[in-house]
């Protein structure tokens, strides 16, 4: 997994051009607001996928949002829902949303509204990139240690983050000492993906930020 190759997916000419046309911001207006906010976002995907309560439900939306057809970014966001992506955002910055929008928004130069709006566009791809390549990675998987996971049972088990979720929603939660990267597989390719990654630099890299 690279976060450096989803990131030059989700920060192209095509995605910055479209996510502007269905905000009715400038292209300027969304790189600014992306450059500022993304890497709470990506922090909060390492909080979901880290969190015992959090874990289940998350594995789910990324299994869910891994279906989306990407391979054309520009039909995909001009299709996006925002206000299913606001509740994303919601979700992945809890009660950091308020104050990292209205950072963004400083920055940018626009209102929180506006801000809000680019960054629901963004997160649905979000999701459905990092759905995409954790699916790739969960199958890779060999199967025996998918057996394993899965308690020795006997029935073979569907291969892809979707096995995730069946395991880590089955209502069997290790308790705090199991809790490793072992306990849960989600956490640890979100870890896998991310290593020592300087999101800042990263994201600058991208969209000219200084």
């Amino acid at each position: 997994m690279d976060l450096t190759s989803l990131m030059k997916t989700m920060l192209s000419s095509d995605s910055i051009a479209q996510m502007s046309k269905k905000t009715g911001t400038s292209t300027d207006e969304v790189k600014s607001v992306l450059l500022s906010a993304l890497p709470a976002m990506l922090s909060g995907v390492q909080g979901q996928a880290n969190n015992q309560e959090t874990v289940a439900g998350f594995a789910g939306a990324l299994d869910s949002h891994a279906k989306d057809d990407t391979s054309d970014i520009s039909a995909f966001l001009s299709n996006v829902d925002i206000k299913d992506g606001e509740k994303i955002v919601g979700h992945l910055l809890g009660g950091d949303k308020a104050a990292t929008t209205k950072a963004a928004a400083t920055k940018a130069g626009l209102s929180n509204a506006a801000t809000g709006k680019i960054l629901g566009a963004a997160a649905p791809l979000l999701m459905s990139l990092l759905g995409q390549q954790f699916t790739q990675a969960a199958q890779a998987q060999p199967q025996a240690q998918n057996v394993q996971l899965l308690g020795g049972g006997q029935q073979a088990a569907p291969s892809g983050i979707g096995l995730l979720a069946g395991l880590l929603g089955g209502g069997q939660q290790p308790s705090a000492p199991q809790q490793s990267a072992g306990a849960n597989p989600l956490g640890s390719m979100v870890g896998s993906m991310f290593g020592n990654v300087d999101v800042n630099s990263l994201l600058a890299g991208f969209l000219g930020g200084k």
